[in-house]
Parts: C-alpha cells; structure tokens; sequence
C-alpha cells in the first residue's frame, strides 16, 4: 500500500472533492483519481460513494480512514527521528504565517535557517491569522506565526514580538498638519480594513473593545486581503486604516502614507503557534529556537 496515495486518500476525504484536493496537491485531478483507484483496486472495495455534489466514505473508505490517519502520523514520527540522527543534514518544515509576518519577517529567519542548514527545505503558506489556526488544527503546518492568539486545547500560542497597529491616512489629509485624532473623530471616517479572521483586525477590534467602542460602530467602507492593497488605497485617499507599523514602515519613510496618533492604546503582539498533538521535529524545533533567539533580525519600527 502506497502511503502517498493514503495521505491523497485522506486530503480527498477530508476536502469531499477531488478537484480540490488535486489543487492542494498541485496535482491535476485524473493523477488524483488514478491513486484512489490504485487504492481501491489493491483493497477491492469502494472507498467513496460519488454524489452529485459531495464525495461521502463508504463503510470500508471510514475504516481506512481512521486506520491511514494512524498510519501517516507513526510515519511522522520516523521521519522526525531520522532527522535527529541525520543532525539536520536533511529535512522538510512547513509554516504558515499571517499576512505580515509571512511578507515582512519570516522570510527573513528561513533564510538564516537555510544559511545554518543547506540541506533543509522550507515551504511558507501566508493567509490570515483565522486560517493558519486552521492548519495548525488539520496538522498542515509545523509551526504558525500570527497577528492574534487564539485559544484551545489543542495548540501553544506564545508571544514573540511586538508590532504597533498604526493608523494611516493619505498625505493632503486635514490631519496631517496637526498630526493626531480623537476617537470620535477617527471612528467617523471611512476604513479600509482587512478580512474578518485577519491578524491585525481582530487587534484593532479588541483595541477598540478595550476603550469601550463596540466595533460595529467602524465606518467600514472597503475590505482588502491583502495590507499592501490597503495602503496603496490610503495613499490613493479612498479612506484610512489600521496597519502593521512593519507593513507599514516603508511607504510611511517615502511620505506615500502619513501616520496620526490616536489617544488608544495600539500596542500588539505576534505570536509563535503550533500543535499540542504534532510529532516533535527536529527542524520545527531548530526554527522555533531561531525565531526566538534571531529577534535582532527584525526591523525595529
């Protein structure tokens, strides 16, 4: 039994669609078929009833489920402990990070991790905050670095560094010249924010919470994925937002954006993620130790 077409078995299962899982994969779907069939021929039972919309297990398919899922986990484990006695001469780690930290931070460390051990090989997945505890809890990922916490029984969640939110506005703002707001007045302006679930929303929200603003009050006008896009639309005057002061920094240094001081506290951390249940890696566990001892790597803002 092939265990590449067991954990293509289980992402199918899992995402109820070949198509999608074929995408995950970076796989085209007849390859994808083709292992499921390759599976059911070596086992002579259907795996999946095939519905007009959504793949379901059948009886046996529910069975290898739970059996496969056992499987790839003791095969983690052997790969994680023939990278501690190769000594991280090879190795695999995925990360997930945040918006920015994924695009202004991390990149950074894998690069260092790259220079200690040449011959391992890091993959980095950048969505929101929401979806990298996603993949934490679905085990997608090693480690996670993210805008917010989050709780649960099922994952460490541990400060890292600080990041202040900073409130932007466009360069011929009326408050440019005298440089800071008040609550009332930034809450009347129109925001562009990122996604619910992201990082940096879910601070400012909370921020906002803190001083007694429900956030249903924001002006909300424009919802971005992405922080670059929002302050290429600050600074095109379509509105004003809360950013990263690491996203931030550079078009703030070129005068692309102006930055006010709003009387609230705008302080946030970014955090280090991962799984209670994951298998201890070797590379997971040299990364983690990089981030926390590499912090001089980070700009200061």
């Amino acid at each position: 039994m092939n265990l590449k077409h067991l954990e293509t078995f289980l992402l199918v299962a899992d995402l109820q669609s070949f198509t999608a899982a074929a995408r995950k994969l970076y796989m085209s779907q007849p390859a994808v078929s083709f292992q499921i069939k390759s599976l059911e021929e070596d086992l002579q039972v259907s795996l999946f009833q095939r519905g007009d919309k959504r793949l379901s297990l059948t009886r046996a398919g529910k069975l290898l489920y739970a059996e496969a899922k056992k499987m790839v986990i003791r095969y983690q484990k052997i790969r994680s402990g023939i990278e501690d006695i190769k000594g991280l001469k090879t190795g695999h780690l995925v990360v997930g990070a945040s918006t920015t930290p994924g695009e202004y931070l991390v990149p950074l460390l894998i690069g260092e991790l790259n220079r200690i051990y040449p011959g391992v090989s890091v993959s980095l997945q950048v969505a929101g905050s929401g979806q990298v505890f996603r993949w934490i809890k679905d085990r997608e990922i090693d480690i996670g670095v993210t805008g917010s916490a989050s709780a649960g029984n099922w994952l460490w969640c541990d400060p890292w560094i600080q990041d202040d939110l900073v409130l932007i506005v466009p360069p011929g703002h009326p408050w440019v010249q005298k440089g800071f707001a008040d609550l009332a007045e930034m809450m009347a302006q129109p925001f562009i924010l990122r996604e619910p679930g992201s990082g940096t929303r879910r601070s400012f929200e909370q921020k906002l919470s803190e001083m007694g603003i429900d956030p249903v009050r924001i002006n909300l006008s424009m919802e971005l994925g992405s922080t670059r896009a929002i302050i290429t639309a600050v600074q095109a005057g379509l509105g004003v937002s809360v950013v990263s002061g690491l996203a931030a920094g550079d078009a703030l240094e070129l005068g692309k954006i102006k930055r006010i001081n709003v009387p609230m506290d705008m302080k946030r951390s970014l955090y280090l993620v991962g799984s209670r249940q994951n298998t201890d890696s070797a590379v997971a566990e040299e990364f983690l130790l990089l981030l926390r001892r590499k912090k001089k790597l980070v700009p200061e803002q």
